[in-house]
């Protein structure tokens, strides 16, 4: 049983690195946040993630276009670095939309 047990808290830890990026874009679709945010989200959201998971996806997605950031003041601290998704941002996003519907579809096909 803890075999199984292991394996699938591996299979899980997989399918959630596997949506991670489709969900920052999700979260920064809706408004401008900086990387404590983005956590607090994800974590509300029964995605549990750590910083160190966190930065190298927000860097990669930034190199890649589908990101931007700005610093803002802070009141509580030193200055934020919030992120925005870039138009290139919107049109993946919009392309992750079509893929995960029709994943939904094939799963819902197999397990129907």
């Amino acid at each position: 049983m803890e075999v199984i047990d292991s394996n699938l808290d591996n299979v899980k830890a997989q399918m959630r690195k596997g949506v991670l990026e489709y969900c920052i874009l999700s979260i920064l679709n809706k408004k401008d946040s900086y990387a404590s945010s983005i956590i607090a989200e994800l974590k509300q959201a029964k995605m549990i993630v750590v910083e160190g998971t966190l930065y190298p996806l927000l860097i990669r997605q930034k190199n890649q276009g589908l990101l931007s950031y700005r610093w803002e003041e802070s009141t509580q601290g030193p200055p934020r670095k919030y992120y925005m998704i870039t138009e290139k941002g919107r049109q993946a996003l919009s392309e992750m939309d079509n893929v995960w519907r029709e994943l939904v579809q094939t799963i819902d096909f197999l397990r129907g």
